[in-house]
C-alpha cells in the first residue's frame, strides 16, 4: 500500500504557482486577488477559510475576507456578491457554504459572475465541464485528478466507481474521470444504490463522498484497488485538544491493507482542494479561461 500524500504534493504545486506569480509581477501585473465571503462562525467553514488566506500568502495573492453574522439577508449577500462582481481588483471569490436556511445557496452560486467563479460551482462552469469547454472546475474533483496524474495512477481503462451524488464532488467527479484525459468507466453509486458493496468490490478506483464516517469497510474494497477519501467530518474525540477529530468516509484500517493507494484524512484530498482553489484564482488573473 502507498499513501498518496496530498499535503505533499500540494507543497509542491503550491511552489510552482508562487514561482508564477513572481514571474508575472516582475512584469508588471498584479497580484492574483482570492476574496472570501463568511457567513456566521461554523467551526469547520472558519478552519477552512483560515487556511485559504494562509494559502494566499504562502503563494504571492492577495486575500479578502468579509464576514456576515448568521442573521444577514439574502439581499445583502447578494449585493455583496453583486460588488465583488463588479470590483475589478478581485479576480476570483467563493461564498463558503453551507449558508444559514434562510439564504438560498443556488440562488446564491447563480448571482457569482461565472468569470470569478473560482469554486466552479455556477451552472456555466459546470456545463462547460460537462461538455469538455475550458472552465473553473470544482475544487475537490480537480485535486483528485491531480492527485492521480502525480502519482501516475493509471485511470485508462479502468473501472472507477463514485460513491455519492453531490454537485459539489459526486457529480463534476465522475464527469472528469469518463473524460478522455482519464478513459475510466464510471459508475455513480449512492445510499439507495441496489448491492453497494458488490458493485464496490469491483471497483480499480473507488472514490468515496458520501459524508458518512468510516462508511467503506475492508470488505467492499478489491484487492488492489485505489482508495480515495473525500470525507471529512468532525467527530466527538477525547483524543484532541480541540475535542474533535476529522473522520474520513474509509474505515482506514480495515482498507489500507487490501489497497494498491489510498489517501488518509487528514492530509489527502483537503489539501488538494484548497490548491485547485488557488489554481482556479490564477488562471481567472491570466483571463486564461474567459479572455
Amino acid at each position: 500500500m502507498k499513501l498518496i500524500d496530498g499535503k505533499q504534493t500540494a507543497t509542491e504545486i503550491k511552489k510552482e504557482i508562487a514561482a508564477e506569480v513572481r514571474e508575472m509581477v516582475a512584469a508588471g501585473a498584479k497580484k492574483p486577488h482570492l476574496a472570501a465571503i463568511l457567513v456566521g462562525h461554523d467551526g469547520g467553514s472558519e478552519t477552512y477559510v483560515a487556511f485559504k488566506i494562509k494559502d494566499c500568502e504562502e503563494v504571492g495573492f492577495k486575500s479578502s475576507l468579509i464576514r456576515f453574522e448568521d442573521d444577514v439577508t439574502e439581499e445583502q449577500l447578494l449585493a455583496k456578491v453583486n460588488e465583488l462582481n463588479n470590483d475589478d481588483d478581485v479576480d476570483g471569490f467563493i461564498v463558503q457554504l453551507p449558508l444559514p436556511k434562510h439564504i438560498s445557496e443556488q440562488k446564491v452560486i447563480e448571482a457569482i459572475d461565472p468569470t470569478k467563479d473560482v469554486d466552479g460551482f455556477h451552472p456555466i462552469n459546470v456545463g462547460r465541464m460537462v461538455i469538455g469547454l475550458p472552465c473553473f472546475v470544482s475544487a475537490t474533483p480537480d485535486g483528485i485528478v491531480e492527485l492521480l496524474k502525480r502519482h501516475n495512477i493509471e485511470t485508462s481503462g479502468k473501472d472507477c466507481v463514485v460513491v455519492g451524488r453531490s454537485n459539489i464532488v459526486g457529480r463534476p467527479m465522475s464527469v472528469l474521470m469518463s473524460q478522455k484525459a482519464i478513459n475510466a468507466t464510471v459508475t455513480v453509486a449512492h445510499s439507495r444504490t441496489k448491492d453497494l458493496e458488490v458493485l464496490c468490490s469491483k471497483a480499480d478506483i473507488l472514490i468515496a463522498a458520501i459524508g458518512i464516517p468510516e462508511f467503506i469497510k475492508g470488505k467492499m474494497v478489491k484487492e488492489g484497488a485505489v482508495v480515495i477519501d473525500v470525507g471529512t467530518t468532525r467527530v466527538k474525540s477525547d483524543q484532541t485538544k480541540s475535542g474533535f477529530k476529522l473522520k474520513g468516509d474509509v474505515a482506514f484500517d480495515e482498507v489500507a491493507e487490501k489497497c494498491s493507494y489510498i489517501t488518509p484524512v487528514p492530509g489527502g484530498v483537503g489539501p488538494m482542494t484548497r490548491v485547485a482553489l488557488l489554481k482556479n484564482t490564477l488562471l481567472a488573473a491570466k483571463r486564461e479561461i474567459y479572455n
